[in-house]
Parts: C-alpha cells; structure tokens; sequence
C-alpha cells in the first residue's frame, strides 16, 4: 500500500474566514513573540548567567540548545496532536507548561537546574508554537489574506529579537537576568484568557499519536547535537561522540522507516513529494544554523571582545533588529515588487554578504563599520528571506496537513538553530590563534566560527536558487 493512502485518514476541510479575525492573529502573533523572546532574551544575559551558575564557554551553549533542542524535537507530535485533539486545546496545554517553566528557569540556582529548566520551556513552546501557526493557516485561507498573515509573523520573530536582546540586557545590568523568565507570567495569563474568549475548538479528528515517531525522531536529533556539542571538549576519536553521532543517524533513520509505515504520521512523507516546499526546509534549517550562529557569537563578542555591558550589547545589535522588523513588514509590497522567489534569493545573498563581512571583525574593528552597517545587511537579508521561505514551506497543504506541516517548518526552525550552533561551537573551539592575549585568540575564535556561518548561508542560497527560485522562473516564463 502506499504512503499516501494510509496515512489520509481525514477528509480535507475548506479555510473559511475567522469570526474574530483580528483577535486571532493578535494571539497567534503575541504567543509566537513570547517564543521568540525566550529564545533571545537569554543571549545578553549570557555572561552572567554564566558567573552566577558556574557554565564553562563550552557547557554555556546548552542554555540555548537545550530549549531549541527540546522545541524542535517535539514538535511533530505537537504539531500532529493539535490535528487530533483540537488546536485550541493543545494551544493551551502548550501555553501553561511554557509558563510554569519560565517560572522554573527564573528561580535556576545550578546549571543542571538551569538547563532542565529550559528544556522544559521547550517542550512547552514545542506544543505552543505549531498550534499558533497551525491556526494560522486553519483561519487565513490562501492569498493576500495569508500572504499579509504570514508577513506579520514573520515580522515578529525580527521584533521579537531585537526586543528580548535590548530588554534582556537591560533587565541582566538593572535587575537580573532572571526577571526576563518572570515577566512571561502576566502574559501567559492573558493570553489564555483571550484564547479562550476569542479562539474556537475544531474538532477531534480520528487517529492516534505517533509516539515511535516522536521518540525516534527527539532522540535522534538529541544525539546528533550532543555528539557535535561533545567534539568541541573531546574530539572526534573520542568513542562517547563517535556513539553518539552514530545513534543519532540511526535512530533518524528509523524514525523515517516509520513515518513511511505507520498510519498517522507526525511527519507525513508526502510533505516532502513538493520540489519547493523540501528546498523551503532544507533551506530554512541551513539559515537558522547560520542566524543561531551569528546572535551567539556576537553577543559574545560585544561584551566579551569589545567590553560592552549587556544593556549596550542588547542596543548594539539594534542596527539589524529594527532593519528585520521593518524590512518583514515591508514583504507583501516587496513580494509584488519582485516576487516571492526573487525577493528570498536577493535576501538569502545580502545576508551571506553581511556574515562575512562581520566575520572580520576584530578587537580593534570600527564599530560603525565593522559591526554596525554588517548588521543591517543581516537584519535586511533576514527580514526579506524568512516570510517567503516559511510561505514556501506550508504552500499548497491540505487543511488536514495544516499542523503536521507547520509543526516540520518548526523543526526545521529549530533543529538548524541546535545542529547549526553545535557544529560552529566545535569550530569555534577548533580556532587556533597565534597570540597569547586572551581577548585576540576569543576575537579570532568568533571570526571562525562566524566564517562557519557563512558558509551556512552561503549553502542556504544555493538550495534556494536551485530548489525554489529557478523553478518559479520557469514558471513564470511558461
């Protein structure tokens, strides 16, 4: 039997208009912001988070990578369960752990404490984040209406950066890096109330929860960023990381054996049967390994190189926080300017133009010159690039598809911020230098490391041009 025909168990359902529709997108836009933020409102606080808890250089990276490891995990079954439970419901369940342990993650007194604590939160954005853009794609049917949807989206993960570095680092130098975890309280709160006031139930839909799929594909990914994570402090003949390289490839082997055999899939394979929504995925985690990279990095060579505070590390990166928000903003007029496939090649280039060129700098660099203007080329290429990339991603699902596909754009999000910043802290600590001041061999070792992330980028646009941007030449012309 083939894959397609066990694993259409529901009969496709029509986008119709929302009856609150600016209610919806105001909680599907606030609930991803609140995401986003977490994922950024850590880096500035990175420094003291390490004094405080004891992190080694090294160890430091698993306060991100195990939040983006957690979300990007479990969010096939995540994105599968909303399908079969009701989006709202799971949207709730999503909202109320990653509250909790927010909490949790402001109270850490340990690094164990810390990074179980942000692990949890990733399981909770894992179930909360495919829901937001799964009632997305349920309430905004295909066409301008989406198209402006998805801008807005897209425009909050920029806003959503550049607000969790500024306030993350104002919060780290005032008060505490802590109170950045405590402030998702109040909102959490509100949202649950709107969601409940102003979000409908859709129905239970017949099926089971492909648990072999989502412990396979969890492990797996988990595996593979440790064993990249361990070379940095062990090397590759070491047996624990060959092991666990090993495993990993393994276990995500399985993990696709299954998905072709079970009858309701956490990633169904016919999602992949489209040439342009693989290369969207493809494409995405390439660039979000090279985007991880670049904020890590940089932050960490603001205060650590340059001797900035965390609050003028968090205004520092403003140059490419406020050009990705106003650029994202820009995207439905500059899709009809150029169109999609255009406008996502010219962006994916002016990033990689700005990587390597930031990827120069140096304890004596200009800051104008050598960070700033770099950085507005990075906020421009990413605000361009992601809305055509995530729409390219969920383009021409079926309703019944709606979560499963946003959940894989999700891991795909995720799995190239984990996998990404695991291979560039290897060949950050890799980066050898020949003077012996500390602050020249960290500058150098960061210019490696964001080499390595444009290579990435670099990588990205080549994917893009061959899978998506040529083809809809072609198109076109025909």
């Amino acid at each position: 039997m083939s894959t397609q025909a066990k694993t259409i168990p529901f009969p496709a359902k029509s986008v119709t208009a929302p009856a609150h529709p600016a209610a919806i997108l105001a909680i599907i836009l606030v609930s991803y912001l609140v995401i986003v933020l977490d994922i950024s409102i850590v880096l500035t606080g990175l420094p003291k988070i390490q004094r405080d808890l004891g992190f080694s250089n090294i160890s430091l990276a698993w306060v991100q990578s195990a939040y983006t490891l957690a979300f990007g995990g479990l969010l096939l079954l995540s994105a599968r369960a909303g399908d079969l439970l009701g989006r709202r419901r799971v949207f709730l369940a999503g909202l109320a752990l990653f509250t909790l342990a927010s909490m949790a993650v402001g109270f850490s007194s340990s690094t164990t404490w810390m990074i179980a604590a942000r692990a949890i939160q990733g399981i909770g954005a894992a179930i909360l984040a495919p829901s937001s853009l799964a009632l997305l794609t349920a309430n905004f049917p295909e066409g301008p209406e989406r198209t402006r949807a998805v801008g807005y989206y897209s425009s909050i993960g920029g806003l959503g950066s550049g607000i969790g570095l500024v306030l993350g680092g104002f919060l780290a130098d005032l008060i505490s890096w802590r109170a950045g975890f405590f402030i998702n309280l109040p909102i959490g709160l509100v949202l649950g109330w709107a969601a409940l006031r102003y979000i409908p139930e859709t129905a239970k839909t017949r099926g089971k929860l492909d648990v072999v799929g989502a412990i396979t594909s969890t492990l797996g990914m988990t595996a593979l960023v440790y064993g990249f994570m361990h070379v940095a402090s062990a090397g590759w003949t070491d047996a624990s990381t060959l092991l666990s390289l090993l495993a990993g490839m393994l276990l995500l082997g399985l993990f696709v054996w299954n998905e072709g055999r079970t009858g309701t899939p956490i990633m169904p394979l016919r999602l992949f049967l489209s040439r342009e929504r693989a290369g969207a995925l493809i494409a995405r985690m390439l660039f979000l390994g090279a985007m991880a990279s670049f904020w890590f990095f940089t932050t960490e060579y603001l205060q650590e190189v340059l001797g900035l505070s965390a609050l003028q590390a968090g205004l520092a990166f403003l140059p490419a926080s406020v050009v990705i928000f106003g650029t994202a903003l820009l995207v439905s007029n500059l899709t009809r300017l150029f169109g999609a496939a255009r406008l996502l090649g010219l962006g994916l280039f002016i990033g990689a133009v700005g990587l390597a060129w930031l990827s120069r700098a140096g304890v004596d660099t200009p800051h104008l010159t050598g960070v700033a203007l770099p950085m507005i080329l990075i906020g421009a290429g990413q605000g361009m690039a992601l809305a055509p990339m995530t729409a390219s991603g969920i383009q021409g699902v079926d309703p019944q598809d709606a979560g499963a596909a946003s959940g894989v754009v999700n891991v795909a999000h995720q799995l190239g911020n984990s996998l990404g910043l695991a291979v560039l802290v290897t060949v950050f600590a890799a980066a050898t230098s020949n003077s012996a001041e500390p602050k020249m061999q960290l500058a150098h070792r960061i210019s490696a490391a964001l080499t390595g992330a444009t290579v990435l980028q670099v990588l990205c646009l080549l994917v893009a041009l061959v899978l998506i941007v040529r083809p809809a030449l072609k198109n076109q012309r025909a």
